[in-house]
């Protein structure tokens, strides 16, 4: 009997991936655990294992397809199985019972056709009691009068997440998400664009589903988050000299100590010292909600795009440990080899463009949450310092939030907290 590999569970609601690529060919063999395809979701590059082993029969996915959670990948047959027993010629069924003819009389005994099949037949069972796999097939679990109901008010409800065991959708949910989208509206995309070829040549790259959905959510966070954005410049001199000082033994450690990593833990204290900095909106229920953990997003850049991701409890770690930590995850989002839960659950988020010679700048929330820094470049300048001048090493930060969560005086509190902190390392040593 053969046996079906399927598009597994993403979890953080991913539905569907794009197919990168196929990695094995049929008639070959493979064993539990090795990868058969390499895909991209909303968050990642991955490679998708086969939890059996076997020889390929057959491959139902190419790259560049677009795959739903527990869509058919590929078909295996068992290392040993024996092959299928040809099922003899079924004799055909006779309905005994007369069927009336076109005028009503009894007609003779019909003969029902055997179902056409050359192999053992098999059922798959639905992945919902009531779902249909709608197009691009996705599977939807939905009752029928919810389908009827999303459809008169304009839903589609293959867009609508649910909220019911194993994710069935229910006429709740698809208000709450027609409310979302009424209260948040798409950029408008319907204006065609002129015809650029009619001045010179032109290429058309498809953006990938990770550009795609940074597309989505920024132009969602701008459009529906008020932005305010503070600026502040933090003396970072001493910080300097004490990263100079132990960056060999961080790299002793298979670390690069940077400003960043110096940052984490005084940025994890400001928010420890500033709690509605470390939360989310919920209007809704018109409650800021206050995390006790700090998760910290680091905005890294890589070939694919713009990830983010997490660096956990920074609050408890040390800055060589942190050092190691980001160095770890600067060469896994280089190698496309971050999980989707490596960037999950944080609750403030870093961007640093320092690295390539930026100042200030504007970065954008990133929802749920409602703050983000920005790093730029350190250059030295001459400033009052000790009631002289001296040449001094100044940091640009740059601080956007939501002004429905935190008013200015708040975003200046903290930024100035941060850059209080990175002046005087030592002290907050002490402090902590």
């Amino acid at each position: 009997m053969s046996v079906e590999v399927r598009l597994p569970d993403l979890g953080e609601g991913i539905e569907e991936a794009d197919v990168l690529s196929v990695l094995v060919g049929v008639g070959q063999s493979v064993a539990a655990g090795d990868s058969v395809i390499e895909i991209e979701s909303e968050k990642a590059t991955l490679e998708v294992p086969t939890d059996a082993g076997g020889t390929v029969t057959g491959i139902q996915v190419k790259s560049g397809d677009t795959i739903a959670v527990g869509q058919l990948v590929l078909t295996l047959e068992p290392d040993g199985a024996e092959p299928p027993p040809q099922r003899p010629a079924a004799e055909p069924e006779i309905d005994e019972a007369p069927r009336p003819t076109a005028d009503g009389a009894a007609d003779g005994p019909t003969v029902e056709p055997p179902p056409a099949s050359d192999g053992p037949e098999v059922h798959i069972a639905p992945r919902f009691a009531d779902a249909e796999v709608d197009a691009g097939d996705r599977p939807v679990a939905a009752a029928p009068s919810v389908r009827i109901f999303a459809r008169e008010i304009g839903v589609d409800v293959r867009q609508v997440e649910g909220s019911g065991p194993a994710g069935r959708i229910s006429i709740d949910d698809v208000k709450a998400h027609a409310r979302r989208r009424t209260s948040a509206p798409a950029p408008d995309r319907s204006e065609p664009l002129p015809d650029f070829a009619q001045w010179g040549p032109i290429e058309r790259v498809r953006l990938s589903r990770l550009r795609r959905t940074l597309a989505d959510n920024l132009a969602q966070s701008w459009a529906t988050i008020p932005h305010v954005t503070l600026f502040h410049e933090a003396d970072v001199t001493d910080i300097e000299a004490m990263r100079a000082e132990h960056k060999e033994r961080a790299a002793a450690q298979g670390a690069k100590l940077t400003i960043t990593a110096f940052l984490l833990p005084i940025v994890a204290a400001a928010l420890k010292a500033h709690p509605n900095v470390n939360a989310s909106l919920d209007l809704t229920a018109g409650e800021i909600v206050q995390k006790g953990y700090y998760h910290l997003g680091v905005a890294a850049d890589t070939e694919r795009g713009l990830l983010v991701p997490v660096v956990r409890d920074a609050d408890t770690k040390g800055v060589i440990e942190i050092a190691a930590e980001l160095t770890g995850i600067a060469e896994r989002a280089r190698a496309g080899r971050l999980t989707p839960d490596e960037m999950q659950g944080a609750t403030f988020t870093i961007s640093n463009l320092g690295g390539l010679g930026t100042g200030f700048f504007t970065p954008i929330v990133n929802p749920p949450e409602v703050a983000i820094l920005g790093v730029g470049r350190a250059v030295p300048r001459a400033t009052l310092h000790d009631d002289a001048m001296q040449t001094r090493l100044m940091l640009p930060l740059s601080l956007s939030f939501d002004h429905r969560a935190l008013d200015g005086a708040d975003g200046a509190r903290f930024l100035s907290w941060i850059a209080d902190a990175l002046e005087q390392p030592t002290m907050l040593a002490m402090e902590s």
